[in-house]
């Protein structure tokens, strides 16, 4: 295990120090590739995403996909580090992309080379995706053709260890309200902005009736507003966008028809593929989780869950508190923890496997 530890941390450092920004990802994605080739093991490429099959894969079994992301945001200029420069200080390593999603990716990369030649009753498949930070079309999305059949994955993001078992999905709203112009000086023209106030008080205080039980209401946000040119011209119009964090109680598709019959703005969705998602407590992967001790949660952030149509868990080293925060860092002890985690999770996610599979027998007898 100490092996392994500190192979992940050499490599996270390696990680640290070489910029990666979404879309930028090139040279981290060849070190990964450089990493797991030296470990002899065949690597596959496309764009900056790097993926590999384990030893013993076979495809008549199930399989299980650890994946997390390589992609960071750009610094802030609050930070009082060096951003690039993965010092280790007081037992934590700082750099940017240590905790998002830095300690979860190379846990799991330290986790496959654990079980890569060991027979087990489920194929593995490690995934080290780009783009997940600006939700990008050439990340997990675009490879999952490439894996073959996937019955369920483990998303690396910065969880503390717990169990994320639902997360919120995301739809913004591009809207534009519509009126006629005039001179401010008389009751001419129809005020595109007082228009727009009344749909904007809508989505502040409209609330749909069905609550999750994991993720609880839908929120909706009015986050940008733009309307007029000069002050004495009634302005023709105000454009404003809305930010929406959906849960698993509603498609996405069916939340954008409920805001359409209810605003009388023009309403034009930027996409409708980040949605939510929500496993099941009986599934084996969250039976495994909490076998092992692991607190089960619903997550209001976004990863790659949301481009994933199978099961999945998040979970991995790290707080999330942490993310995008100036002097990022992770506690050198949550990356060894992560990694222990990990190996105990899928261990006790094979004796589900094994027993569903005894229980199935049992039935076709």
């Amino acid at each position: 295990m100490k092996q392994l530890s500190h192979k992940a941390i050499v490599l996270l450092q390696s990680l640290i120090a070489t910029p990666s920004f979404s879309k930028e990802e090139f040279a981290t994605a060849d070190i990964i590739a450089a990493f797991l080739e030296n470990e002899k093991i065949k690597t596959h490429r496309k764009k900056n995403n790097i993926w590999a099959f384990n030893k013993t894969f076979n495809s008549s079994l199930p399989t299980l996909l650890l994946n997390s992301h390589h992609d960071t945001v750009k610094p802030g200029n609050d930070w009082t580090k060096k951003p690039f420069d993965p010092i280790i200080s007081e037992e934590k390593l700082f750099g940017l992309g240590s905790n998002d999603a830095g300690g979860a990716l190379v846990s799991l990369l330290a986790t496959f080379l654990h079980f890569n030649e060991k027979e087990i009753p489920f194929n593995l498949i490690f995934a080290a995706s780009a783009e997940e930070e600006i939700s990008g079309k050439a990340g997990i999305e675009s490879i999952l053709s490439e894996l073959g059949k996937i019955d369920a994955a483990i998303i690396g993001e910065p969880t503390q260890m717990n169990l994320a078992i639902a997360e919120k999905g995301l739809l913004v709203l591009d809207c534009i309200s519509i009126g006629k112009t005039g001179h401010a000086a008389r009751e001419e023209g129809e005020n595109a902005i007082y228009k727009a106030m009344k749909d904007i008080v809508w989505f502040q205080t409209f609330k749909f009736s069905k609550i999750s039980k994991w993720l609880g209401e839908i929120k909706m946000s009015v986050t940008v507003i733009e309307g007029g040119k000069q002050h004495n011209v009634i302005p023709e119009k105000c454009s404003f966008t809305v930010d929406i964090r959906v849960t698993d109680e509603y498609a996405l598709e069916e939340i954008l028809e409920i805001v359409k019959q209810n605003v009388d703005c023009e309403v034009t969705p930027r996409s409708v593929r980040l949605k939510s998602s929500f496993i099941s407590e009986n599934h084996p992967l969250v039976i495994s989780g909490k076998n092992i001790g692991r607190n089960l949660y619903g997550s209001p952030t976004l990863s790659d869950q949301a481009l994933i149509p199978f099961p999945s868990i998040k979970i991995g080293p790290g707080n999330s508190a942490r993310s995008h925060t100036a002097d990022e860092f992770i506690f050198i002890e949550e990356i060894e923890e992560g990694i222990k985690l990990y190996i105990e999770l899928l261990e006790n996610y094979q004796k589900e496997i094994l027993t569903s599979t005894q229980k199935l027998e049992i039935g076709n007898h």
